[in-house]
């Protein structure tokens, strides 16, 4: 027997969340609901999909896998539901997207994609940015619209933003690390160990918000704009490091495990969404990839 539709939306709220009773509420359904069609989901694959904790779930290797191939099923749906079927009522026009880094890689690619495919005659010109970069160019009009972290962006009263990806951070750890077998982890255990510290994105500034607050630094002993540097480090042993799942990967360029685990503290997700300028009136094509964008997450984007 094949999934649903159902169980993956409630399978990607879940992840999303890392709590059943979260992902019930964000969905408006009971938590058995949730738990039931989780279950469902994992005896038809023939995996687990989560590891259950007493502070919530995390997802599995396969899990993580299976969350790749969720998204992209429901972007296929809504892209079908939204996408004009004759040629006649296909949208034209330019829009000009300024991602950021982490965006770039590991977020729009697939996404991108399916708009190209869905509307071929609006031409999008993406650019890379970093954040202030991304924010100037809203407000001059030289681009249109941003895919970025939108959990950094700073000009909150001139630029709106929805979110569509809220990403948990969580400790990378190598494997048969003393940690692994743990019943909690808190910060103050993370602090005693080497740390490889990334920097792309400002994730040292957004490290800081939730290091600071509890009177505590990270042991930093490397620090690196490549994610890749940082997975090779943790599997081969040099140092930890806490990082968003959207960027976790189980396995290094070498072929080396890396285990993720929960972190008992108020480590707050990386909120990738949508930004653009509260006084300039979206083009037809702007909007058009705004809302292919916002229903390719179910329509559960936040606005502010």
């Amino acid at each position: 027997m094949g999934f649903s539709l159902k169980q993956v939306r409630y399978f990607i709220a879940t992840a999303d969340s890392g709590q059943v009773s979260q992902a019930g509420i964000a969905l408006n359904v009971s938590q058995s609901a949730i738990t039931a069609a989780i279950k469902h989901l994992e005896e038809n694959l023939g995996v687990a999909l989560f590891r259950r904790q007493p502070s919530g779930v995390s997802l599995t290797a396969e899990g993580a896998r299976f969350l790749h191939h969720a998204r992209s099923i429901m972007a296929a749906v809504n892209a079908a539901e939204s996408a004009p079927l004759t040629e006649d009522t296909a949208l034209s026009g330019n829009v000009r997207i300024g991602v950021s880094y982490t965006v770039a890689g590991y977020f729009l690619p697939r996404h991108f994609t399916r708009f190209t495919r869905s509307h071929p005659r609006i031409r999008a010109e993406i650019l890379e940015m970093p954040r202030t970069e991304i924010e100037a160019g809203l407000l001059d009009g030289t681009i249109d619209l941003a895919v970025m972290l939108v959990s950094n962006l700073q000009d909150r009263k001139r630029l709106a933003h929805e979110i569509l990806v809220r990403s948990r951070r969580r400790l990378w750890l190598p494997v048969e690390h003393p940690l692994l077998t743990a019943e909690t982890i808190t910060l103050d255990d993370v602090a005693k160990l080497p740390y490889v510290m990334l920097t792309v994105d400002e994730a040292s500034h957004t490290a800081a918000r939730y290091w600071r607050p509890v009177g505590l630094k990270p042991n930093v002993i490397f620090r690196t704009s490549s994610v890749e540097a940082v997975r090779s480090m943790v599997a081969d042993g040099m140092g930890v490091t806490i990082l968003s799942d959207m960027v976790y990967r189980p396995w290094s360029l070498e072929g080396q495990r890396i285990e993720l685990r929960s972190v008992t503290a108020d480590i707050p997700t990386m909120d990738v969404g949508l930004a653009w300028n509260r006084a300039e009136r979206q083009s037809p094509a702007t909007r058009t990839l705004h809302e292919f964008l916002s229903l390719s997450f179910s329509g559960a984007g936040i606005s502010l």
